[in-house]
């Protein structure tokens, strides 16, 4: 009989906006924007898996087959005895460095780390029975809402940030957060990055704006939250989900544009929210990498590459770093 799990919470160690707080600071501002992290009701997260299912959205496909192809090689060279996974949800992708852990003969304790505590409970007891052997200990809170209380567990952990997630932030906050990261870390502790890479941009185009028209749906239910949780009177029909890549910055940039000229209430913020045709809310940025840009995120954060995991066509890749300062790690690919 599988133990019920022993959760934890985070407890945030810097203040963080709620949505009512994100909400009038966003839309009041030009241009507007919101934060991608509303995306994740149940609505959301539903729609999401879904996306990661299109033929277009190459991202989970690609990041998938080189945890295949590479989770012995970086389990061998970590030798975890901790796996702390950021915006884990279901834990799909971590299978595969748990595969892995029995061949190399170690087996470490699993800390996935959502802000959904269902969800991380849901799939550590699903993980528990498909893995006799593995102890989780699931931890609920925002990651963005600050590290500072966060102690990693073992001698030697492997932190796991996949998704291209970091791809979310633009650059000053993205070396924040891996600042944060590196402060948490150990001497012998890794860290294990899924990152996009810069590639035409048709194909970048077509991830996501996908023909079943998912990826509409889940920018779009953004105002349903907003309905919901604030008494909104946002019409979903009279907005258009609009993706398009920025050459220049190296990055997709995600919209809501107005269709028409129109008025929107906030109740529970006394706001009203005029919006011409053509207003738009930026609502994610998802940011290409280079090898050479990545190199430079890692090393401004006070991290290095210690390995580089790239499909053949160089689409997707998967980094291997550990905190600098630290000459006795030895480097398992140049």
């Amino acid at each position: 009989m599988i133990q019920s799990l022993s959760r934890r919470t985070l407890a945030p160690s810097k203040p963080v906006g709620t949505l009512a707080d994100d909400v009038r600071e966003g839309l009041l501002k030009q241009p507007m924007t919101l934060p991608p992290k509303y995306f994740y009701d149940a609505v959301g997260s539903q729609l999401f898996d879904a996306i990661c299912a299109t033929p277009e959205y190459y991202l989970t496909r690609h990041e998938s087959a080189l945890l295949a192809r590479h989770a012995d090689a970086i389990i061998q060279h970590v030798r975890p005895d901790c796996l702390i996974e950021f915006g884990s949800g279901v834990s799909r992708k971590t299978r595969y460095l748990l595969d892995a852990c029995p061949r190399a003969e170690y087996s470490p304790l699993y800390v996935p780390f959502d802000v959904c505590a269902d969800v991380i409970d849901t799939a550590g007891n699903e993980l528990m029975r498909h893995y006799p052997w593995l102890k989780v200990l699931p931890l609920v809170g925002d990651y963005g809402a600050g590290l500072g209380n966060l102690a990693l567990g073992g001698s030697r952990a492997l932190i796991v940030f996949l998704g291209s997630t970091l791809g979310n932030f633009d650059d000053e906050s993205g070396i924040e957060f891996l600042h944060e990261i590196r402060h948490t870390m150990r001497a012998h502790d890794y860290l294990l990055l899924g990152a996009d890479r810069v590639k035409e941009p048709a194909m970048l185009h077509a991830a996501y704006n996908d023909a079943a028209g998912l990826t509409a749906q889940f920018n779009l239910n953004v105002l349903e939250v907003m309905n919901r949780e604030l008494n909104a009177n946002f019409n979903l029909q009279t907005f258009r989900h609009y993706a398009c890549y920025n050459v220049h910055a190296a990055q997709i940039e995600m919209y809501l544009a107005s269709a028409v000229n129109q008025e929107v209430a906030i109740a529970d913020l006394d706001l009203e929210i005029k919006f011409a045709r053509g207003d738009a809310i930026l609502t994610e940025i998802s940011r290409k990498f280079t090898l050479p840009s990545l190199d430079n995120l890692l090393q401004r954060a006070g991290l290095s590459r210690v390995a580089h995991f790239a499909t053949p066509d160089d689409a997707y890749s998967l980094v291997l770093a550990r905190p600098d300062h630290h000459p006795g790690f030895p480097r398992l690919v140049k």
